[in-house]
């Protein structure tokens, strides 16, 4: 009788299916979120191009253009949104202004520091990390156009391993508006403050 259980193979397959089945669906769960994630990662970039060449003509309207945004990704994502604060338009006069305003690094440290001079771009007579304006600026201005959507993921998947239930996504493009008026510039000047 011993004999005869220790040689029944009968159900050994549906006992290693059962131990391999939940790493498999696991699997195959992360691979598909994976896809998707960078279908509407996809869609997203392409519509915020889009947007942004959209923003650059003179009275362009900015709002109907980040409805279409959000119009074109929620074609594949259906409850997507914007994260809060977003989309987020920032105008630099020059290309080269889209970085921390210049200052003259008198201990090293690479932070700017009272006494240390500094190049006011934007003339608000203190040093930004970020010196440009919000909004789409005027005519030759550099804009840095930023949006941010979230939605819900497709599995439960994220629950399982601990994550949040939503994606988040952020695409960003830079473009410079036409030339369609002349260009409001002032020179910057320097602060020893």
């Amino acid at each position: 009788m011993r004999r005869a259980i220790r040689s029944d193979a009968r159900g050994a397959a549906a006992i290693e299916f059962a131990l391999v089945v939940p790493f498999l669906l696991l699997l195959i769960m992360g691979l598909c979120e994976l896809a998707y994630q960078g279908y509407i990662r996809a869609i997203l970039t392409g519509a915020v191009e889009k947007a942004g060449r959209d923003s650059t003509i003179q009275g362009a309207d900015i709002d109907t253009i980040d409805d279409q945004v959000l119009t074109q990704v929620q074609q594949a994502a259906p409850r997507a949104s914007f994260s809060t604060g977003f989309p987020l338009r920032k105008s630099y006069t020059k290309f080269g202004y889209i970085q921390p305003e210049p200052f003259t690094d008198l201990n090293g440290d690479g932070v700017r520091q009272t006494g240390e001079c500094y190049t006011d771009i934007n003339n608000n007579k203190s040093w930004d990390a970020d010196p440009g304006s919000n909004g789409a600026g005027g005519a030759s201005d550099s804009v840095v156009y930023t949006v941010t959507i979230n939605y819900p993921r497709l599995f439960p998947l994220a629950a399982w391993l601990g994550w949040t239930g939503r994606q988040v996504l952020t695409a960003t493009t830079t473009l410079k508006n036409q030339p369609y008026g002349t260009q409001a510039v002032t020179a910057p000047a320097t602060v020893c403050l």
